[in-house]
Formats: C-alpha cells, structure tokens, sequence
C-alpha cells in the first residue's frame, strides 16, 4: 500500500541513510547505558528524521523483551531499535535510544490488525481511535457498508485523514451497494446492461481513488437484491485494479455454506481474492455441524487456488439493526417505503407470518436468534424508548402485552436513526472451532469511538469494540487453551497483513514498519461485557504506531502518527 510517492520516496532514502549509519557506528560503539523511559510528544504527527543527540543512534529502543515476530515463531529475549518509524535492529542493540522501554518480562508484537473495522466515518473528524489502541490495534480495514463518500471523492476522503491526522493506519473498501445506490436508487430490481455498465465505472472510480477492494453487505436490502451474476460484474471492475472482494455473505444460519459457495463463486468468476467477513453459524440447531462443513468448502476452494480466507469476532451474540428482524421486501424504496408499509395493519400481518415461515432472499434473523428473547435493544434512538434498552424484545412485548413483531416494528418506526439490537445467537464450540482454521484472522465488527464512555459511529454498544483483540488471548490461549500465543498473534499481524497485501507490515522485521503492541501476559484481559460494552481491558501497556509512541503506559499520548492504506488500483491523483 502507498502513502503518497512522494512521502514514500523520502521516508525510503530517510531510511537508507540512518540504517547505514547506525550499521556503522553498532560495529564501533562502546555498549551505552540506556536512557531513561521518557514521555513523548504527540507531536510530530509522522514519523520525522532522526534529531538524536550524538550518544543516541535510534529513535526507541525497545529492551529485554520476549519479541514475539508475528509469523508463528516462539519469542526471542531481544531487544528492538526503531529509527524513522521503521525497525532498524532486532537483538542485541548497544546503540542508545531517544526513548528507550523496559519490556523485561513483557511480550513485544507487531502491532495487532483489525480486518473488520467500522470506523471510517468517524476517523476524519475524530482521529485518535483510543478505544482501538488501548486493545493493540495499529491497522483497521474498514468498509463493510463502503466508504462514507460517493466514488468520485475516495481520494480527497483518503487525502483528507493524512491532513487531519489519525493514530491508527487505515484503509476502506468500497461497497457494490454503494454502485447500485448511486444508480438505481433503493429498488429491487436488476440493473439494465447500460446502468450495470455504469456501477462498473463507479467501482473503478473508487479503486483507483485508493479503495482496497469491493464489499457487499447481503443481508440488508438494497445489497441483498443483487444476484450473483451482478456481483460478479461489478466484482470484475475491482479485480482489474488489484481488489479484495470481502462479503457479509447471504446467510449466516442453516443456508451459510451455500453463501459461503457463493462468495468464492464470485470471487472466482470475476479473478480476485475472497475473504468472508465475521464468520459464524447463527443457528443453532447448526451448532457443532456446518462450521466444519464451512471448512471443507474453503479447503476445497483453496485447493483448487481461489484465494479465499475468513475474519470473526469471539463473541456469541452479533449485533446490528432492529429492522434486520423485517422481510427484505419491506425496505424496497428505502426508510420512508418501509415506514409506511409498517403503518399498514395488512402488511404488518404478513411480516409477521413470514417471520415464522421465511421470506424469500431474507435472511431470517430471528430465527437465528432462536426467537425474540434472542434480541436484546441495544441503542433506541429515542428517550420514550430508552427505557426498554438492555431488555429482550420478547421481555418488553410481555410488560406491554403486546406481539414481539409489533413491538420490533413499532421500535423501528419511532427510532430517529438506526435502531441496534444485540442478537444471541452463536455457540462457543462453533468460536472454538473457527480460530483453529490456519486460515482465520480477527476483526471486530466495530469502530472507533469519538471518546471513551460513547459508542462507535454505528450506535452500537456491544463489548467488541472495546475488548475483541485482548479476548483472543485472555480467553482463548490462556483460559481455554485453544490457540498457543504464537498463533493467535500471527492471526492479528502477519496473516492479515499478508491477506491485505500491506507491504512491510505484520511482522517484527527489520526494515518494516514499526508497529508495536507491548503487553503484559498475566495482566492482558479483556473487562468489557453485555450489560458493561465499553470497560477497556488491562495489560496492553505500550503500543508504537509507525515508530512513535501512542499508548504510553497504558495512556494515549495524543499522537497521529497512522498511515492511510492506499489499494493497489490508487492511481496516485
């Protein structure tokens, strides 16, 4: 990925200069007496040239830790020397740094990579990402739901974080629903050659204004009226600039197999690579019995070269809209269509019989909640409501002696903005199961906040994305034993770096970027639960961002030093 060429160009002659220099004086230096461990400024905003003073070789010294590499390899005792936002040595380091930390008995690992981020409306106007940061992530992907700019704006929306400043590397896709919107509005119906030409044309906008590929979202409408081949056309525009397709795929219960087919079908057809995003089996009579045949689906595609991989969260419950819960039909037109259809005794008659029997192209939510003391509301966005949140929507239909469906619409229709719920609906075995595929990485499902104690941009309060990446190790390495430490950081750096083809980041090598998460293994925990979302976890005390400090002893410092993760299709404008 690229910054810009010019940056690039300068950081890379930067890098040159100082490594030969300090190869030079480690081969004639008396061993120096470390610094002391100083504060830093947030200030400068980027990694800047080496200022040190003439007994200072490095701009950190990392000392005595277990460096953890991110490639699956057991941890080394050494230490870690960063110059110009880079690694510039991994050993022993006899050279001083500006800054220097005592990582004795802490773990050293690249920074970790969050592959399912929803943080891409909030970074330009409020940069600093603690919440991600104090749980070790460096690099967020986002986009799910695209970009908040149309196509034509990618650019300057990408150009616009660098001016403003973010603490964490970003980068976003594109969505197909966004190229159907732009064109045909909210309808469900096919595109005509003509318009399909012209969703082509928006997706290649979008790619080469930076975008890291095409996402679809195919359980809300309007991304669940397009078919296959639709997807498979607009898939081929971002193939040709070097794209990612990554899908919330169709179904995510008894049909999620099939979805799973149809996500390598289009990346196969269209010649891109596939990641399938938070994967789950939200059914739970399919608990224990379709995640493995999950895994034979994408060993099969896999084996046959369809480069296909997949994310998740370790977590139970999912969390999205309350009208996820309402026929895809119902939406056709957009929120004022659905909302007058909701206000008609008839319709509501029949949404509510196809919640028990199903609706064609829908994915029934309910159902995969195992009814509606599944779903919990979550964030009301209005005060009459408020008082429901935190209560299953079965709960609040018994005090109001009212039908679940009504009470679920009527929550819907009276919220001034999305309506979220939290939905209880997959199994631990199934999580289990998940993490030991070689092929699985970790991303939240959730954004940064603006500040600690407020929801991310989604107005979803749900406890991973304040806890996710700590959880993987807190429960599943060292409670449950279902990872060895070396594999579960190689999930969260090297491997996802790797799917995202982000040059000369994931691992702890020497001429790569300098992320770094430091952490206490005893102490490292995730706090954040259901009834408590946003308790940040303990444990992760030192995180470095392109080689300047951000988390200082568990502390934002205030610096901006992340990079924007321009796709291979960025034309450079």
């Amino acid at each position: 990925m690229r910054t810009t060429r010019t940056a690039t160009a300068r950081l890379r002659a930067l890098f040159l200069l100082v490594g030969s220099a300090t190869a030079v004086a480690c081969a004639s230096a008396p061993v120096a007496t470390p610094a002391p461990v100083v504060s830093t400024s947030p200030e400068p905003a980027r990694p800047q040239p080496a200022t040190a003073a003439p007994d200072s070789l490095y701009d950190v010294v990392i000392r005595n830790g277990r460096v953890l590499d991110g490639a699956g390899n057991p941890w080394i005792l050494a230490d870690v020397a960063i110059s110009n936002g880079r690694f510039a040595r991994i050993g022993r380091v006899e050279g001083r740094g500006r800054t220097e930390i005592d990582a004795r008995g802490k773990y050293v690992s690249p920074g970790w990579i969050d592959m399912m981020d929803q943080s891409g409306s909030i970074l330009p106007r409020a940069g600093l990402a603690e919440n991600k940061l104090r749980q070790g992530v460096t690099t967020a992907i986002g986009g799910e739901g695209g970009t908040p700019v149309p196509a034509a704006r990618v650019s300057e929306y990408l150009t616009g974080m660098e001016r403003t400043g973010i603490s964490i590397n970003f980068g976003s896709y594109f969505s197909a629903a966004q190229t159907r919107t732009a064109v045909i509005g909210r309808a469900n119906r096919a595109p005509t050659p003509a318009e399909l030409d012209r969703m082509r044309a928006i997706m290649d906008t979008a790619m080469r204004g930076g975008a890291q590929g095409m996402t679809t979202a195919l359980i809300y409408p309007p991304g669940s009226y397009a078919t296959t081949d639709e997807l498979v056309e607009i898939a081929k525009a971002a193939a040709a600039r070097g794209g990612i397709y990554a899908s919330h795929i169709r179904g995510e219960g008894k049909e999620v197999v099939e979805a799973v087919r149809e996500a390598i079908a289009i990346g196969e057809r269209a010649g891109l690579p596939v990641e399938v995003f938070h994967l789950k089996v939200a059914h739970k009579p399919s608990w224990g019995l379709l995640m493995d045949s999950v895994r034979v689906a994408v060993d099969a595609a896999r084996a046959r070269g369809i480069d296909v991989a997949a994310d998740m969260y370790v977590y139970t419950a999912g969390g999205t809209g309350i009208e996820a819960t309402i026929p895809s039909w119902a939406h056709d037109g957009g929120a004022d269509s659905l909302a007058a259809r909701l206000a008609n005794p008839a319709i509501r008659e029949r949404l509510k019989r196809e919640i028990v029997t199903g609706s064609p192209g829908w994915w029934n939510i309910v159902e995969a909640a195992g009814g509606w003391e599944g779903v919990v509301l979550a964030n009301a966005r209005n005060p009459d409501n408020a008082k429901y949140v935190g209560r299953s929507i079965a709960d609040i239909a018994r005090e109001t002696k009212r039908d679940p469906a009504d009470v679920a619409f009527d929550l819907v229709a009276q919220g001034k903005g999305r309506v979220m719920g939290i939905y209880h609906m997959m199994s631990e075995g199934d999580i289990e199961t998940a993490l030991r595929f070689p092929w699985t990485s970790i991303g939240s499902d959730a954004g940064a906040v603006a500040a600690i104690g407020e929801t991310d941009p989604t107005g979803l309060p749900h406890p991973r994305g304040f806890g996710n990446f700590p959880r993987v190790i807190a429960r599943y390495v060292k409670a449950r034993n279902v990872l060895t430490l070396e594999d579960a950081v190689r999930k969260m750096t090297s491997w996802p770096a790797t799917r995202m083809r982000l040059a000369n980041r994931g691992t702890i090598k020497e001429g790569n970027w300098a992320d770094v998460t430091v952490f206490d293994l005893d102490a490292l925990q995730d706090r954040a639960t259901y009834d408590e979302p946003m308790q940040l976890p303990t444990g992760i005390e030192w995180v470095l961002v392109n080689g300047v400090i951000t988390i200082e002893r568990g502390r934002h410092t205030g610096a901006k030093a992340g990079q924007v993760l321009r796709g291979a299709g960025w034309d450079g404008r």
